[in-house]
C-alpha cells in the first residue's frame, strides 16, 4: 500500500495552469507569449559560479559526505555572519542542501512524530509554497492553514489558534519574505512568535529563499537569526532557517543551499539525509562556495529587480491593485474577481502567463462554519523576464483589463 498522505496531496499549481490552458493558442499566435507565472530568475547565471563549475568538473569522481565540505560551511558561516551579524558553528549548526524545496519537505519528515497523542498539526500560511503542505501530509501530520489578508498584513497570525491546535503544533512554517505575498516579518512579529515556540515548544521553519530581493540597498529584511540575536537566543532554540542560490543568484538548476538553526535539530537533521541521499555534487559545492562569497551579482540582481518593479508596477496599479512588495519578485495583484478566469482570458487574447492566486491557497474554514480562499480574486505576476519583456506584458495586462471595462 503506498503511504496514505500521497491520497492527500493535490495538484500542483503548474500542472493546473497547463489543464487550464489546454487548447488554446495564446493570442491567435499573433503575439510573442510572455510568462510571469512561474517564479524562476531569467537574470545571467554569475561568472563566479561558471568559473568554479569549470575548475571543478573533474571532483565529480568522488562520492560526496552528506554533511557537506568543511569548506563550504564555513562560507556559508561567514555568510550568515555578514548578513544577519550572527555567529554559526559551521560544524554544528549548518547543513548544505539541494535547494529549500528538498530541505523543506525532508525536515517536516525529520521533525514530526506522527504518533504523538492527539495528533501532530503542521501550521502554515496560505497562500503558500505548496510542498509546506504535501511534507505535512507525507509525514502524517495535518496541516493548519492561517489566511494570509489584507488585513493582516498578509502575515502569519498564530493568535487565531486555539491553546488547543497550538499544543499539538509540532512545527510552524513562516515565509518571509512572502511568496506570493512580499509581506516582511518584523522584530515584534518573530518576538510573539518566538514566545509561543517556548511556550507549545514546536519548531520553526523561517524559509527565507526571497531574503536577498529587496528594494534599498542597506535595508535588507531581518530574518530569524536577525531576531533571534536582538532578543538573546543565540542558541537558536528550535529555529531552523532555509536558505538557498536559487533566487539570489539566478541558479535554480543548481539545487544548491542551506539550513542552519538549532545543534540539537540539526544533527538530527544530518542523520535523517545519511538515510535519505541527498549529499551535494562536490562540483556544486564549490560553485556554492563561489556563490555565497560573491555579493556583486547580487547586488546588481536588485538593481535589475528594482528596474522592473519601477516599469511594471505603476502601469499595473493603474488599473488593478497591485501595491509594491516589501520585498522578492512578485506583485500579488487584486483582479476584483475570478482569479482562474482572468488568467485563462489573459493567456488567450494577450499571450501573457499569470498564476491564479487560489491555485496558490486552500478554504480556510471559521469558528462560524463560513470558509473562505485567501488567494481567491488574485493572481501572482513574476517579474522574472527581461527588463524589455516586462514592460510589454505589463502594457498588454493593462490593455486587457481596459478592454473589459
Amino acid at each position: 500500500m503506498p503511504n496514505p498522505g500521497l491520497s492527500l496531496t493535490r495538484p500542483y499549481p503548474f500542472a493546473r495552469l497547463r489543464k487550464l490552458f489546454e487548447g488554446i493558442v495564446p493570442a491567435d499566435g499573433k503575439l510573442k507569449p510572455i510568462s510571469l507565472g512561474i517564479g524562476e530568475p531569467c537574470h545571467p547565471i554569475p561568472q563566479c559560479i561558471r568559473d568554479a563549475i569549470g575548475a571543478n568538473i573533474g571532483r565529480m569522481s568522488s562520492y560526496p559526505a552528506t554533511a557537506g565540505d568543511i569548506a563550504l560551511r564555513e562560507a556559508i558561516a561567514a555568510w550568515c555572519a555578514r548578513r544577519y551579524s550572527f555567529v554559526l558553528d559551521p560544524a554544528t549548526q549548518i547543513l548544505p542542501v539541494l535547494g529549500s524545496r528538498e530541505a523543506l519537505f525532508s525536515l517536516v519528515q525529520c521533525v514530526v512524530d506522527p504518533t504523538a497523542a492527539g495528533g501532530a498539526k503542521v501550521v502554515m500560511p496560505v497562500p503558500f509554497y505548496q510542498i509546506y503542505e504535501g511534507s505535512a501530509f507525507l509525514a502524517g501530520a495535518e496541516p493548519v492553514y492561517l489566511p494570509l489578508t489584507k488585513e493582516n498584513g498578509f502575515k502569519l497570525d498564530l493568535t487565531a489558534l486555539s491553546p488547543e491546535t497550538l499544543a499539538q503544533t509540532q512545527l510552524v512554517f513562516v515565509c518571509s519574505p512572502g511568496n506570493p505575498t512580499g509581506s516582511v516579518f518584523d522584530l515584534e512579529d518573530w518576538k510573539k512568535l518566538f514566545e509561543l515556540s517556548d511556550r507549545y515548544g514546536f519548531v520553526i521553519a523561517s524559509d527565507e529563499c526571497y531574503s536577498e530581493i529587496y528594494f534599498e540597498e542597506g535595508k535588507a529584511p531581518i530574518g530569524a537569526m536577525t531576531a533571534a540575536k536582538a532578543l538573546g537566543r543565540a542558541d537558536l532554540k528550535n529555529i531552523v532557517v532555509l536558505n538557498s542560490l536559487s533566487k539570489r543568484s539566478n541558479a535554480p538548476g543548481m539545487r544548491s543551499g542551506f539550513v542552519a538553526g538549532d545543534r540539537n535539530l540539526i544533527k538530527n537533521f544530518l542523520l535523517y539525509r545519511t538515510y535519505h541521499g541527498s549529499a551535494m555534487n562536490p562540483m556544486i559545492q564549490a560553485a556554492s562556495i563561489a556563490a555565497w562569497s560573491d555579493e556583486a551579482h547580487v547586488v546588481e540582481n536588485r538593481r535589475l529587480y528594482r528596474e522592473k518593479f519601477a516599469v511594471a508596477q505603476p502601469i499595473l496599479n493603474s488599473v488593478l491593485e497591485a501595491p509594491m512588495p516589501q520585498a522578492a519578485f512578485y506583485l500579488w495583484t487584486n483582479v476584483a474577481g475570478d482569479d482562474e478566469a482572468f488568467a485563462r482570458d489573459l493567456y488567450k487574447e494577450q499571450g501573457i502567463t499569470v498564476l491564479p492566486g487560489s491555485y496558490l491557497s486552500r478554504d480556510v474554514l471559521f469558528a462560524d462554519g463560513s470558509t473562505m480562499n485567501p488567494g481567491a480574486g488574485y493572481v501572482r505576476i513574476a517579474l522574472v523576464a527581461e527588463p524589455e519583456r516586462i514592460e510589454e506584458a505589463s502594457l498588454r495586462i493593462k490593455d486587457f483589463v481596459l478592454s473589459r471595462r
